[in-house]
């Protein structure tokens, strides 16, 4: 299994999503290689796809699949909890179902 994440520096809420995904490999025992990337430019931005800070991508699939049809952008990214609530981070359960 691999784990990207991906982060943009200026977005204060990468700290606590990287906290949460070690929690949540911890609990469930995941030993995973986990690459974190910055993403530094507009152009790397679109060249990764990316939606936003934090994205964490699990096997290349996004932990909230409803979140990759934003704009590729250096952006704080908002996540679609489960529930209908938004979040800057994802929900410890999106989290446990991709990583398991």
């Amino acid at each position: 299994m691999r784990i990207d994440f991906l982060f943009w520096r200026e977005c204060p809420s990468h700290p606590e999503a990287r906290a949460l995904l070690r929690e949540v490999m911890e609990e469930r025992g995941v030993e995973a290689e986990v690459v974190e990337r910055e993403v530094l430019t507009q152009d790397e931005a679109e060249e990764l796809a990316f939606p936003g800070s934090p994205t964490i991508r699990v096997d290349g699939r996004d932990v909230d699949p409803g979140g990759v049809g934003g704009r590729p952008a250096l952006t704080c990214r908002i996540y679609h909890l489960p529930d209908g609530r938004v979040s800057p981070v994802p929900s410890r359960k999106q989290l446990e179902e991709a990583v398991s």
